[in-house]
């Protein structure tokens, strides 16, 4: 038991300073635990195959496919219009919303749920997410003493209460409770939020890779670029772009073709219109064949564009209705599929001195070329016969995948930025659809307890890769935050110790033979309290199961109603605020907030406090002795 105690209280200094990654504390202390036999290999591993950890995985996932295809940023914006950019009233719709899902969904699922909804939120709103992502976690935790099926301490003295033929617990039993700690919450979070939880954005902001609105404004694509929709009767129809030698006749560059996909049945038609994309991105090539109806992005001067236009008789899309003065591109850049990179050329470079038609870009990589910055200037027109100087720094466009493998050229140039991390920020909007389906898929599976929770997410999170909310299997896999997994995973096999070694148990008989004199009241404060601070250590279910017997014993031995004591039980065991392992919601945010587990402890532990001393008032009023 000492021994237990003692690896418990190092891996809690080891956390408090910070000196060593939380999740490498966490798995030293499992080693020590196996190393002095306290636990088995089995039972040492066993927390890495916990339904928990099983769900916190998929719940990323899940989490990724929400914020990759925007649909965090579509339910953020309506949220952000609703509280009017005002951060108070912000702060007080995220603990509210949250509130009421953890009601009835679990407070994991709930995190997960809203976590990239509100760092959407944070960035439109201008703020650090980590004032608001904290104050999540807990309101998940509030929300869920709502109802009964809310968090599953609720069910345990639920349980209890009927095992000892006494009146069980309603669905909405909860409810003034739950409504008590949400309404705490608020005001309490509200300033210790914003004292100790409002971190500074990147220091590094003004070394900040250019966005690719940025890149597109310094070359002025749009005021270069234009659009033309080969129509019936068009003599582009049928041809390839290597027959119509366009750049050569025109000095004009066909950059990309957008296509509308075409369903096989009305069916297939419909579902391509409502939840997939309806224009591919194709990138230009000598042997694209152009069909009806399909929209040219050509870049060059207005004067030769129009000219194109006319003679193979062609729509000009961006047209004004007058034809004196030059249109401006009316349409969306978009850079989905096809994007665009600055590779700066080095002095050992073959291209040195080689005009652009002559650099191979095309032909070996599949990129195009569209602007140069040589200097202070930039060169967009005429192109081809530009030869490359030593320094210039390349503007190029290509399928994302392309320009990636550009970096492997390193010797002659290379790619400003990362290419993949960019495609990564580009949301896959015409699946956001998509993921909402699944998403509330998951939420109804999950609150109607259909199938296992953990089963519900898993299904959620092969959903989202296989109906394509991911460009790709790796993507999904990077969205994982690993450190969270490891370190709740690690840490679960703690509670088995330490009930194991019998050291729950002998706190709770010190308990009622120290307390059990002082009245109802003073036992309950003792019981709570006690059970709030073995929450930090051992999960909330594990604390309820621990405690409650204790609780029922109490309560009978003075001769009370044993309700106040459960609910101070339910209540402490769900209330913990001050560790960020003590439950997953806590460590699901902890990266994302980027915080410390300092911070828990300035802002969870007051709170904490705060909450115990305001149900020992408040129980015995709802639930008299």
């Amino acid at each position: 038991m000492f021994i237990t105690f003692a690896i418990l209280v190092l891996a809690i200094v080891f956390f408090v300073t910070g000196t060593i990654r939380s999740d490498l504390v966490a798995l030293c202390a499992l080693i020590l635990l196996m190393l002095f036999k306290i636990l088995t290999p089995g039972e040492a591993l066993a927390g890495f195959s916990s339904p928990v950890i099983i769900m916190m995985i998929g719940l990323f996932v899940v989490g990724g496919g929400i914020l990759r295809t925007g649909l965090a940023n579509v339910i953020s914006r309506k949220i952000l219009t609703l509280s009017g950019h005002r951060q108070t009233r912000l702060f007080v719709m995220v603990m509210m919303v949250t509130a009421v899902i953890g009601g009835f969904v679990s407070n994991t699922g709930t995190v997960a749920l809203m976590l990239p909804i509100v760092v959407s939120l944070a960035v439109a709103a201008d703020t650090s997410p980590s004032r608001f992502l904290m104050p999540l976690a807990f309101a998940s935790s509030m929300g869920g003493m709502m109802t009964l099926i809310g968090t599953p301490p609720n069910l345990v003295i639920d349980g209890a209460l009927r095992d000892a033929g006494l009146e069980g617990l309603s669905f909405f039993s909860f409810l003034p409770v739950g409504m008590i700690c949400v309404s705490l919450g608020i005001v309490a979070l509200g300033p210790l939020s914003k004292i100790f939880l409002t971190k500074d954005k990147d220091a590094g902001d003004e070394k900040k890779p250019k966005s690719l609105k940025d890149l597109a404004n310094e070359y002025q694509l749009s005021q270069n670029l234009f659009r033309v929709r080969s129509i019936p009767g068009s003599s582009l129809t049928g041809k390839t772009l290597q027959e119509l030698n366009i750049p050569k006749r025109y000095n004009i560059n066909v950059l990309e073709i957008r296509r509308r996909a075409h369903g096989r049945s009305l069916f297939l038609k419909t579902i391509n219109q409502k939840f997939l994309k309806t224009i591919n991105q194709r990138l230009a090539g000598p042997e694209t064949v152009i069909v009806e109806n399909d929209v040219l992005y050509l870049s060059g001067s207005f004067e030769q564009v129009r000219r194109f236009a006319v003679e193979h008789k062609v729509d000009m899309i961006d047209m004004h209705e007058s034809e004196e003065e030059a249109p401006a591109f009316a349409g969306k850049l978009r850079f989905d599929e096809i994007g665009i990179a600055e590779v700066v050329v080095f002095s050992n470079s073959r291209l040195v001195n080689q005009p652009v038609r002559n650099s191979g870009f095309r032909e070996k990589y599949k990129i195009n070329i569209l602007g140069i910055q040589r200097k202070q200037e930039h060169i967009l027109q005429n192109l081809k016969h530009e030869k490359l100087q030593s320094g210039d720094v390349l503007l190029v466009q290509g399928e994302w995948s392309d320009i990636a493998r550009l970096s492997e050229e390193s010797s002659e140039w290379v790619v400003i930025g990362q290419p993949l991390a960019e495609a990564s920020k580009i949301t896959l909007d015409h699946k956001a659809p998509l993921a909402a389906a699944i998403m509330i898929g998951m939420v109804m599976l999950m609150a109607f307890n259909v199938v296992p929770a953990v089963a519900a997410v898993l299904m959620a999170a092969v959903g989202m890769v296989l109906t394509g909310c991911f460009r790709n299997v790796e993507e999904a896999y990077k969205t994982i935050n690993w450190e969270s997994v490891v370190l709740i995973g690690a840490m679960l096999p703690m509670s088995l110790a330490i009930e194991k070694t019998g050291a729950a148990a002998s706190i709770s008989r010190g308990l009622v033979e120290g307390l059990g004199g002082f009245g109802p009241t003073a036992l309950m404060a003792g019981i709570y309290f006690a059970t709030s601070l073995l929450t930090l250590f051992i999960s909330n279910t594990a604390t309820a199961v621990l405690f409650t017997p204790v609780a029922m014993h109490s309560a009978h031995e003075i001769g009370v109603s044993p309700y106040p004591f459960l609910f101070a039980v339910t209540v402490a065991a769900s209330m913990c605020f001050a560790s960020p392992f003590s439950t997953p919601p806590n460590a699901l945010v902890m990266s994302a907030g980027q915080y410390t587990f300092m911070d828990y402890v300035k802002v969870g532990l007051p709170l904490q406090v705060l909450f115990g001393i305001v149900m020992v008032v408040v129980l015995p009023l709802l639930w008299p002795y």
